[in-house]
């Protein structure tokens, strides 16, 4: 009697969704990547002249400006970003602010040169819900380096709230060792 009870609530609250996800192959944007300085090659995909990495896509990120030192993205969370308990998912907010404290960090690179995340902080602030409306996260260096790039982030929520902030180190490297 109990399963059954139970099987009655999972039908009722059953409603399949589905969400499509394109990209362009990221290859091809690394390769361009090689070639440009970080700020020349994050402007490129910020004016569409380059295609944003597979990422974006799948969490519904948007490149809108790039400075030297400093970046800012859109993220627009939705029910296919919840976790069990109703509420985005505080892995697609830590990857926002990752792309954001990188892409910061990245725009200060020369060309041949890239990075990698070698920690990054977290600290959230307050619930996500797709009732939340488009996140704002802004990326800033806080020091610049030839071996290691520190940045913080900031993510907010449509109505200007502070939803959750970051830091983090990124690790310098020439693009030649990924080929």
């Amino acid at each position: 009697m109990r399963a059954a009870a139970h099987g009655e609530r999972l039908a009722m609250a059953s409603g399949t969704r589905t969400r499509t996800i394109q990209w362009e192959d990221p290859r091809a944007l690394a390769a361009a990547g090689r070639e440009l300085a970080g700020s020349d090659f994050l402007r490129a995909m910020a004016t569409g002249d380059l295609p944003a990495p597979p990422i974006c896509a799948t969490m519904n990120m948007t490149l809108l400006e790039v400075g030297d030192g400093r970046v800012e993205f859109e993220c627009e969370p939705d029910e296919s970003h919840y976790n069990p308990i109703g509420v985005v998912h505080g892995g697609l907010v830590c990857t926002l602010l990752d792309t954001v404290l990188g892409c910061a960090g990245h725009s200060t690179l020369d060309a041949g040169f890239g990075y990698t995340s070698i920690d990054i902080s977290v600290d959230y602030l307050r619930p996500i819900t797709a009732a939340s409306g488009p996140l704002r996260a802004v990326g800033t260096v806080t020091k610049p380096g030839r071996r290691v790039i520190f940045a913080t982030g900031e993510v907010t929520d449509a109505s200007g709230a502070l939803v959750a902030t970051a830091r983090s180190s990124l690790l310098v490297m020439p693009l030649t060792r990924l080929v």
